[in-house]
């Protein structure tokens, strides 16, 4: 017997071997579905998907046999990844010096071999799809090129195997980082907003002591101060709730009562109490995550009444049901938004330079989250809008069910 040389490039290739994280896992359907069908094509008791590790023969896929590794110094396979051929034939290795006292070919009567390599995208060979028999035979040409093909499978497989694993890999990288930024988030909010709030406070004291003595230009400066603090406050306010909206989801889908909820968002936004509301239920029943759907239009409504230069703020709210989600329009008066901007306004800090009718400009954060919330939801969201006349926000999100 004639063990299997190690190929010259066995270092690199045990490594994209271990690269599939394939090896000591269970067995798949998707690799013994072609072993399965490899051997009824082929006529064979045996068909095997192998992969060479270091000192073994791992068998992804064994049809037919009741192991699933062998030594590699006696493998068939170890032979089959170092010939130049598509294919690797044995018509009876009892003839073949390199077999002779093999165990495999005593103990379990492994006559006849054929393996097609299964080669990566980098021209590594991983290991082979492979058959045997216990009688000296040969395989047909057709035989042959399903044996090559389905290899070709084989390694698709594995491909798409790695490719979702980096997917995951990644996933978890974004999850980490998404984490580290929440937490940055609310260090950097803590740490700011009390100094801020000083800031704040001493302004405003400083204005009410010298209000008679300090002249228009001072009072200026100071009036400026205030309203930058205020200004950074809320863009400290909006990075640490749109890193925390993502804990809205984990609160539990309840059956919400449209017109209760539509009560609510009008005590919360129309403080000044001159915003004229109407609403339009369509819906049999309305179940969902009431925090999420709260803060979309909280944000929504709120933007209505401050981008409204108006004598009167009318909005719309209006709501319909699909066979697998729920559609939500609130349509306002509004000053509107200019055609310029249409198509950014739902990325974070992007900002129409515009101020709202108290002077402010906004951060560019509300609308991002709100676009966030949305597509977690499920759904997505839409605008469209006439200058100087009015804004219509339509967005969309899965049913849920109540359990």
């Amino acid at each position: 017997m004639k063990p299997p040389e190690y190929p010259f490039n066995e270092k690199q290739r045990q490594a994209a071997v271990e690269k599939y994280q394939l090896l000591d896992t269970l067995p798949e359907d998707n690799y013994d579905d072609i072993t399965s069908i490899v051997s009824y094509i082929c006529d064979v008791p045996i068909s095997l998907i192998t992969l060479l590790d270091k000192e073994r023969n791992f068998l992804k896929s064994h049809h037919g046999v009741p192991f699933s590794e062998s030594p590699r110094e006696i493998s068939f396979c170890g032979h089959a990844i170092n010939s130049d051929e598509p294919i690797t034939i044995i018509k009876d290795s009892r003839k073949d010096e390199r077999f002779i006292d093999n165990p495999l070919v005593k103990d379990h009567q492994a006559i006849f071999y054929a393996g097609a390599p299964l080669i990566d995208s980098d021209g590594f060979k991983l290991g082979t799809l492979c058959v045997y028999d216990v009688k000296p035979r040969e395989l047909t040409e057709k035989q042959k090129e399903v044996l090559v093909s389905m290899a070709k499978q084989v390694v698709n497989l594995f491909e798409q195997r790695y490719q979702n694993l980096k997917l995951l890999q990644f996933q978890d990288t974004l999850k980490k980082r998404n984490e580290d930024l929440k937490k940055f988030a609310g260090i950097v909010s803590h740490d700011l907003k009390s100094p801020l709030a000083n800031i704040i406070s001493l302004t405003e004291l400083l204005e009410d002591d010298n209000k008679d003595t300090l002249d228009e230009e001072s009072l200026q400066y100071l009036e400026y101060l205030k309203t930058s603090s205020y200004s950074l406050k809320d863009y400290i306010d909006g990075i640490l709730k749109f890193y925390k909206s993502d804990d809205l989801l984990h609160h539990k889908q309840e059956k919400i009562d449209f017109e209760d909820l539509v009560q609510e968002i009008r005590k919360i936004t129309d403080t000044d109490h001159h915003v004229i509301f109407n609403f339009q239920n369509n819906t049999e029943q309305l179940i969902t995550n009431k925090a999420a759907l709260m803060q979309i239009l909280i944000n929504l409504v709120t933007n209505s009444i401050k981008y409204n230069s108006k004598p009167e703020t009318r909005i719309e709210i209006i709501v319909s049901e699909y066979n697998s989600f729920y559609e939500f329009t609130v349509k306002d008066n509004s000053d509107g938004i200019p055609k310029e901007h249409l198509d950014k306004i739902f990325e974070l800090f992007s900002v129409v330079e515009a101020a709202d009718k108290y002077g402010n400009v906004g951060t560019g954060i509300g609308l991002a989250m709100v676009k966030k919330i949305v597509e977690n939801l499920g759904g997505k969201i839409a605008v469209s809008s006439i200058e100087g006349e009015e804004s219509i926000f339509t967005f969309s999100i899965a049913k849920a069910i109540l359990l």
